[in-house]
C-alpha cells in the first residue's frame, strides 16, 4: 500500500516539475494528469499536494476567497524565495523576476511605510512579452 502512494506522489509531482513555472489549481493538475494516461481521484491529488506543501517542495497560493488555490513546484533549492513574481493573464505563465527595481520597492515599504512585504506571496498580474507581441 505505501509503495501505491509512493507512486501517486511521483506522478504528481512530476506534473508539477513539468510544469515549475506555472501556477496550477488541483482541477488543472488532475486534467494533466489525465491526459498522460493517470487516474488520480481529486481527493488524492489533494491529499498529496498538502503533503508535498507540508514538506516545502510545493507552494500553495491562495488569491482570494473566490478563487481556486494554486500550486507550484519550487524544490528544496529555495530559489523561489527572494524575488517577485508576475503571472500573465493570458498564457497563465509564472515568472520569477529578480528586479533591482522591486528590491527597491520592498525596502522602501519597509523604511517609509513600516511594512514587510512578503515576496514570497507577491504577484503581480499583466501580460507577458510573448503575449503581448502576439496581439
Amino acid at each position: 500500500m505505501q509503495e501505491y502512494k509512493t507512486k501517486q506522489k511521483e506522478i504528481l509531482l512530476e506534473c508539477l516539475t513539468e510544469n515549475k513555472n506555472m501556477h496550477m489549481t488541483a482541477a488543472e493538475i488532475s486534467s494533466n494528469l489525465r491526459e498522460k494516461g493517470h487516474t488520480l481521484g481529486m481527493s488524492t491529488v489533494y491529499r498529496q499536494l498538502d503533503k508535498l506543501v507540508a514538506s516545502g517542495l510545493v507552494r500553495k497560493y491562495i488569491i482570494d476567497e473566490n478563487s481556486s488555490a494554486c500550486y507550484q513546484y519550487i524544490g528544496t533549492s529555495g530559489e523561489c524565495t527572494e524575488h517577485f513574481h508576475l503571472k500573465c493573464n493570458v498564457c497563465g505563465k509564472l515568472i520569477h523576476t529578480d528586479c533591482s527595481l522591486m528590491k527597491k520597492i520592498s525596502e522602501h515599504m519597509k523604511e517609509s511605510h513600516g511594512f514587510i512585504v512578503d515576496s514570497t506571496k507577491t504577484l503581480l498580474y499583466g501580460v507577458c512579452r510573448d503575449c503581448a507581441e502576439k496581439d
